[in-house]
């Protein structure tokens, strides 16, 4: 079962999605919150695998919330939830952590596809989603994806030649949680393998 856990701070959107999902195979409903403080409230004694998040919320909004869920559960996939098809959302949501974007328009097909995606450790956009961060990619300046401080860690222990459990041993995680880092690596970086990613990582300067 995947636990689909929401952050939106307009009830009938948590409602609407929660009544699609609720009979759904294969997802159970984790619970839901309006706003950032509540939901990192909920992940102190619960957890969930997959998290819809709206990006735009009183107080702190979705794409900082992302960076700190991400730092402190990174075995937890973040869909951006929003209105806003526009690429430098889009962009900043997946910097931080996000393994997919998807518009509050999508169909229950779509939504459900995102999810599944994500839990399996996929990427996902909805058709306009993809469109707009492609055209905003295209138009802008190639941009550092942005690191946190345990993924330049783990990135410069793999590019030294450590394992993943090498690397859980040395700096007491778990393989579980630095598999999850390493999987972020991978779609940060936009590359599908080991090599790939210490080329590109030495080719940004980020190592």
């Amino acid at each position: 079962m995947i636990r689909v856990f929401i952050v939106d701070d307009h009830p009938v959107v948590i409602e609407g999605i929660h009544s699609l999902l609720q009979n759904e195979k294969g997802i159970e409903w984790a619970g839901q919150a309006m706003n950032a403080q509540s939901c990192l409230g909920f992940f102190v004694n619960n957890t969930a695998d997959v998290v819809l998040m709206d990006i735009s919320m009183p107080g702190m909004e979705g794409v900082e919330l992302c960076a700190v869920m991400k730092e402190k559960y990174p075995s937890l996939m973040v869909l951006g939830l929003s209105s806003f098809n526009q690429g430098l959302y889009i962009k900043k949501m997946m910097e931080n952590g996000a393994s997919g974007y998807i518009l509050k328009n999508s169909s229950k097909e779509e939504l459900i596809e995102a999810i599944h995606a994500v839990y399996s450790g996929g990427i996902f956009f909805s058709g306009e989603a993809g469109e707009a961060l492609a055209a905003y990619q295209k138009s802008s300046k190639t941009i550092l994806p942005v690191l946190s401080s345990r993924e330049k860690e783990i990135l410069g222990l793999i590019a030294e030649g450590y394992t993943n459990p090498q690397i859980a041993e040395k700096i007491f995680l778990s393989q579980f949680t630095v598999d999850s880092h390493r999987k972020n690596l991978l779609a940060k970086l936009n590359v599908k393998n080991t090599a790939s990613l210490i080329r590109k990582a030495v080719e940004q300067k980020l190592i």
